[in-house]
């Protein structure tokens, strides 16, 4: 009888032990798979911030083959083609992850980006005018702008830039738009107040730089704006300015800040050298 109670205690110490491992087990898996997932998202975000933008490409590229379910990885695939500059690819990927059921806004308007950078304006309008006028977001605003502009609806595009700024704490990129919207229009005072204002954002923003030095050429002021530039930018902001000088018929004035952004410039300046030796012969 001892015998048997002892066996059965053992047997049940035993059972007792497999069922601790066996939790233990299923515990250490759901941590393991938890960690996991951390790690990927981690990654995932790395991918889509500061790796090569086509590394970005072939690694969602090979995720979403793997889980093809996952909306997540075909956003991040959709992001990276973006970054890398394949629009087109982008404007499949973008236009797939619409239909799906759990679509967003944001997709949408990360579709309506992707087309419009494939030059497809009447597109991409047909589907930002999908998305409820309640949703307001920047990057919504910013793609309403740069359409409205295309249209030459100089009111529309203006409201939605002034609202695009207004939802952003970095505006530098789009007030040059709109800098750069003005100019096209011929109001260069307003569009170098625009430029100086994206510069005061984003110090190393050349574009909105170069931009300033072009609404002011068109006014025939062929003298730099006082901004904080490098010794190689102000050799080419010279060069921008002399060929806006140029292309107005004051050459001689062309001439003179060819020569000064030759010899501002650190190293040899091809570009310059070139349009001064065009311009002698």
């Amino acid at each position: 009888m001892r015998h048997m109670k002892t066996g059965m205690l053992c047997l049940i110490s035993v059972i007792a032990l497999t069922a601790c491992e066996k939790r233990e087990k299923s515990d250490f898996s759901k941590t393991l798979k938890n960690v996991n997932v951390i790690d990927e998202s981690n990654l995932n975000d790395i991918m889509l911030t500061v790796a090569d933008p086509n590394e970005a490409v072939t690694y969602f590229q090979k995720a979403s083959r793997e889980d093809p379910e996952r909306l997540d990885l075909q956003r991040g695939l959709g992001q990276s083609l973006l970054r890398a500059k394949r629009a087109t690819e982008a404007g499949v990927i973008w236009a797939k992850i619409t239909k799906h059921p759990e679509a967003t806004n944001d997709d949408r308007i990360s579709y309506a980006n992707a087309l419009i950078r494939q030059g497809e304006w009447k597109k991409a309008e047909k589907v930002l005018n999908q998305i409820p006028p309640t949703f307001e977001t920047f990057e919504r605003y910013r793609l309403e702008a740069i359409i409205a502009d295309t249209n030459k609806d100089w009111k529309k595009a203006d409201s939605f830039y002034e609202t695009a700024v207004g939802l952003t704490t970095t505006p530098g990129s789009v007030l040059n738009n709109w800098g750069f919207s003005k100019l096209t229009r011929g109001d260069y005072d307003e569009a170098e107040r625009l430029f100086g204002e994206a510069i005061t954002y984003d110090p190393s923003l050349f574009t909105a730089k170069n931009n300033m030095v072009l609404a002011r050429g068109a006014r025939k002021n062929y003298t730099l704006p006082i901004i904080q530039v490098t010794q190689t930018e102000r050799a080419q902001l010279l060069h921008t300015m002399a060929l806006t000088a140029i292309k107005q018929g004051d050459v001689e004035a062309g001439k003179t800040l060819l020569e000064e952004a030759i010899e501002t410039h650190p190293q040899h300046f091809e570009a310059a050298i070139r349009s001064l030796r065009t311009l002698e012969s």
